[in-house]
């Protein structure tokens, strides 16, 4: 994606021949899915990958874990390309969004992942740091969803799926806040009921709103053993939840059967919000 990353070649190399596969095989399901690297975005990745199916994955720069995910995914059976670009730049949304239609012929689910957890407490929050997760969480989700409506509109059961948190309704004085993340992501939640009705009755939008979550094996823990099974011992069903869990709603919400469904945000955790 231009001056982020060359995602044009990488695309290029990945998916040599994408209009002509496509004429042939008739992908079932054009999907683009940003921040899929790791966690929710990897595991969303595998629970689309199938013959017929067509992904573009995205991420900022973790490169080798994306390709990691891609093989995995062509593995199973789908068409594959890869790209990437920074959302706090605000040409790039658009331009993942050109490319993706440009690779996959099309487009039929745009899963909204990407972005970053932040604890900076409000004493310590400077704009320039509240100003970075909105351009990274909610800026993006609004030029992703610009860029994509025409192509949404024209695809097949049409759906747009963002990833919201918890982070955004849990609010106690014995749980850490997440004040500049949990503004973004509530403010990504207003979007998707905005967009769910300006989009009908054509393009279902959601949201997905997971709780705590298990890192990848080997990914940076923020809080110790003993700190997690305190939280554990809060959570209604006992256990964190994983990458899976949540990759499981959004496959749902991009098959034909959430047909019905729409501006709504699902959480999947555990019961931690209610």
């Amino acid at each position: 994606m231009g001056r982020a990353g060359g995602a044009g070649n990488a695309a290029a190399l990945a998916y040599p021949d994408a209009k002509q596969e496509r004429r042939g095989t008739m992908a079932a399901r054009r999907i683009l899915i940003t921040g899929a690297a790791s966690g929710i975005g990897a595991a969303t990745a595998r629970a689309f990958a199938a013959p017929g199916v067509a992904l573009m994955l995205h991420t900022r720069a973790n490169r080798e874990a994306l390709a990691r995910v891609a093989a995995a995914a062509r593995d199973k059976g789908a068409q594959v390309a890869e790209a990437f670009g920074d959302f706090t730049e605000a040409e790039a949304p658009a331009r993942l969004v050109a490319e993706s239609v440009a690779v996959l012929g099309g487009l039929d689910v745009l899963v909204a992942n990407a972005g970053f957890a932040d604890r900076t407490q409000i004493s310590a929050l400077t704009d320039a740091g509240f100003a970075k997760s909105h351009e990274a969480i909610t800026f993006s989700l609004l030029r992703l969803a610009r860029a994509a409506a025409p192509h949404l509109a024209a695809g097949s059961d049409p759906r747009l799926i963002a990833v919201s948190s918890f982070v955004a309704h849990l609010f106690r004085n014995d749980v850490t806040t997440f004040p500049a993340s949990a503004a973004a992501k509530a403010a990504v939640e207003a979007l998707v009921r905005a967009l769910a009705i300006e989009w009908a009755p054509k393009v279902t939008v959601n949201a997905v709103v997971p709780g705590y979550t298990r890192k990848d094996p080997g990914a940076h823990a923020a809080l110790s053993a003993a700190q997690w099974e305190e939280i554990t011992a809060r959570i209604p069903l006992r256990r964190l939840g994983t990458p899976d869990d949540v990759a499981a709603t959004i496959a749902f919400l991009a098959s034909a059967g959430a047909g019905y469904i729409t501006g709504q945000s699902i959480h999947v955790s555990g019961g931690v919000v209610m």
